[in-house]
């Protein structure tokens, strides 16, 4: 039996994560500059946010899951039980997923871009470390069957396009803020 769970747990776990990122944003601010500061604070919380919606149990005290319907591998149905196919966002589960990782994409490369010659190197390995963290939550989803998770395949792939998306609507926030021109006090 998993003993927490629900969505009162999993917001608590996002406010005191938010309230830990801006305190690590307050104190990096000067040093590193504000826009480096709130972006890096903003993909930990980001980052946080996502682990407490996907390996936090939906219902609070999910009960036991037993070993005979525990899943033995994600599933790789493309497109999930979702009626209007892949790559079409209809809502739900399938839009939360990719919405899910937006922030964390447009922070990445507003983090690497104060480094602007380096941001070419670091955004790429950014976004590959990004699917690496999706493909590690569907693992944890499957090898803990008791936080009651499904692991899919096609999440991993909604994730990677809201990182996608992220990381295109980064540069234009980049664009526009210009994180390398930060002068530190």
């Amino acid at each position: 039996m998993f003993p927490v769970g629900g969505i009162e747990v999993m917001l608590v776990g996002a406010v005191l994560s938010g309230l830990v990122c801006l305190v690590l944003g307050g104190l990096l601010g000067p040093r590193v500059g504000w826009i480096t500061a709130w972006s890096l604070a903003g993909l930990l919380w980001s980052l946080a946010v996502i682990a407490c919606l996907t390996l936090i149990p939906a219902e609070a005290n999910p009960g036991v899951v037993s070993a005979e319907s525990r899943m033995d591998t994600c599933s790789w149905d493309i497109g999930g039980p979702a009626p209007d196919g892949f790559w079409i966002f209809s809502g739900g589960q399938r839009l939360l997923n990719t919405v899910a990782f937006v922030p964390s994409g447009a922070l990445l490369v507003l983090l690497a871009s104060r480094w602007r010659a380096a941001a070419v190197i670091l955004v790429p390995i950014g976004l590959a470390l990004l699917v690496a963290y999706s493909a590690a939550i569907e693992r944890t989803q499957l090898e803990l069957a008791r936080i009651d998770r499904a692991c899919d395949v096609t999440d991993v792939v909604d994730n990677v396009t809201g990182a996608v998306l992220g990381v295109l609507l980064g540069g234009v926030l980049a664009l526009v803020l210009r994180p390398w021109r930060a002068r530190i006090a």
